[in-house]
């Protein structure tokens, strides 16, 4: 059985809040699609959208998109 709190000592309790914050930090700064590869037709739909803004193609700001949905950027 563990100790409890109250029975840690100074160090061994910052080891552990290190612990617990070090994995809170991974979990919400991880990318969940780390590793996985990109579907063939996206990878061709990202050049051709690539190679239009290189051609000179109108782009819309994202703040413009942003509030014809609504939304404060």
């Amino acid at each position: 059985m563990g100790k409890t709190i109250n029975e840690l000592t100074v160090d061994e309790l910052r080891e552990i809040i290190r612990d617990v914050v070090s994995q809170t930090l991974h979990e919400l700064l991880a990318d969940p699609d780390a590793g996985l590869e990109l579907q063939e037709s996206l990878r061709e739909s990202l050049r051709r959208s690539i190679a239009e803004v290189r051609a000179g193609a109108q782009t819309t700001p994202a703040e413009a998109v942003a509030a014809q949905l609504g939304l404060e950027w």
